[in-house]
């Protein structure tokens, strides 16, 4: 069967391949200090349904406590190399709601039942803003069952992207972000659309965009919220015509490698 992706916003996604659902940046909020959410129901209970959870970074939006401790127990949680160190609570909440932790760096690879997760770099701050020094790396992740899919988590563009990623049949990409202005390290939607022109999947799917918002700044560049799925498929289809682009709505699911 091909890999079923569904897109919950934000960055939170299901795969399922293989009979196996992975789970990605869960958030599963109505508020997240000064941000709400503006579209899009919150995920249904069944969104918290996975083997395994990828956290690809430690800021508040990607690794969300108060999601996680929704999990059910024996979930485990695959993060980035020194999330239990930076965020003590993580370690906590872990031990507590009996979610195994598996600390990782790019390079390594994880099996979770059927599937194997490779953990690749990302061009991102991983620290947990504001708190401490303590740096872990942000990461995507490569997904392989019977395809490949990859979730770039957050990054900006960098040379080593394709070589690093390697072949993939999907890929997940982030082409926006929850306020007016990306900053350093972010996919906008011409930088994700030439990402996409790199890694050649077969499919894409943009994420990280139109869920989100600053309170009170509902007029302040609109287009930000709302166009960057649309202006991602337009600047895809010149950049890489050969890559079918699925913009999904909140809470719905394509199977990218049927529909080609």
């Amino acid at each position: 069967m091909p890999v079923e992706v569904t897109w919950w916003g934000h960055a939170t996604c299901t795969i399922e391949d293989s009979g196996v659902r992975v789970l990605t940046d869960p958030l599963f909020v109505r508020r997240l200090a000064h941000l709400r959410r503006r579209r899009g129901k919150l995920p249904p209970v069944e969104a918290r349904a996975a083997s395994a959870v990828l956290v690809s970074h430690l800021h508040s939006d990607h690794l969300h406590l108060a999601s996680l401790a929704l999990l059910a127990p024996g979930t485990r949680l695959i993060v980035p190399c020194g999330a239990a160190r930076s965020v003590p609570a993580l370690r906590r909440l872990a031990a507590g709601a009996g979610l195994p932790i598996t600390e990782v760096a790019a390079g390594d690879e994880v099996r979770v039942e059927e599937l194997v997760v490779r953990a690749v770099p990302a061009a991102h701050d991983g620290r947990r803003l504001p708190l401490g020094p303590h740096r872990s790396p942000a990461l995507g992740y490569v997904v392989s069952g019977e395809e490949r899919t990859y979730f770039a988590g957050d990054t900006g563009l960098f040379d080593s992207m394709a070589d690093e990623v390697g072949p993939v049949d999907v890929a997940l990409l982030p082409v926006g972000g929850w306020g007016p202005f990306l900053g350093h390290g972010h996919l906008d939607a011409g930088r994700a659309a030439q990402a996409l022109a790199a890694l050649a999947p077969r499919a894409a799917v943009p994420v990280h965009y139109g869920t989100y918002w600053p309170i009170g700044m509902d007029a302040i560049r609109p287009h930000e919220f709302y166009a960057p799925g649309d202006e991602f498929a337009r600047k895809a289809a010149r950049l890489a015509p050969k890559v079918t682009v699925h913009r999904l709505g909140h809470g719905e699911r394509v199977r990218p490698g049927a529909a080609q």
